[in-house]
């Protein structure tokens, strides 16, 4: 059996999607009214450190949203200023929407061969508030939309999600846009 975060997804599976939006809290109240999901955690500036873009340093500033529906993590990325990213990227491409899939895994840095030699390749790495860094990759895969994250299911990473998961359990509509936690 395989092991689980504490909000119930597996190591290795997806755990989390993400859209990439023009209006977080237009998008926050769209997922609590028409997909139920919430309370909704908010995060107004997020510039992770170390933050690679393309293999060249980046510095892209987001608001960042996150709820659960079910057990599945919904992940709003806003970005909120005009430097090249990820999330810049596919606006131009595609469009406000779909952006990633989100795959937690203990040790991302022994992930990352397997998915390269699988022709993946990386897009985008950063460090994350609760350790590790997350790595966003391309390819691999014509048919997969998007790109897969991912996400450094760190002890610290693991209690913060889980806590948002047991906000969202009988959830009554009270408080719907929280502090990040």
């Amino acid at each position: 059996m395989a092991r689980m975060l504490g909000f119930g997804q597996p190591f290795g599976g997806v755990m989390q999607t993400a859209f990439v939006v023009e209006d977080v809290r237009a998008s926050i109240a769209h997922f609590q009214k028409d997909c139920a999901a919430g309370p909704f955690f908010l995060l107004d500036h997020f510039l992770g450190p170390d933050q690679f873009y393309r293999g060249a340093p980046s510095n892209a500033d987001v608001t960042i949203a996150m709820g659960f529906i079910g057990h599945m993590q919904v992940e709003l990325i806003q970005p909120l200023d005009g430097n090249p990213s990820v999330y810049r990227e596919t606006i131009e491409k595609s469009g406000y929407g779909f952006h990633h899939f989100g795959i937690a895994y203990e040790d991302v840095e022994a992930e990352l061969p397997g998915y390269l030699a699988r022709g993946y390749k990386l897009a985008f790495k950063a460090a994350v508030p609760t350790g590790g860094s997350v790595a966003y990759l391309e390819g691999g895969n014509a048919a997969a939309p998007g790109f897969l994250e991912l996400i450094p299911a760190t002890p610290g990473m693991d209690a913060h999600f889980t806590a948002m998961w047991q906000a969202s359990q009988g959830w009554d509509g009270a408080d719907p846009v929280r502090p990040f936690i």
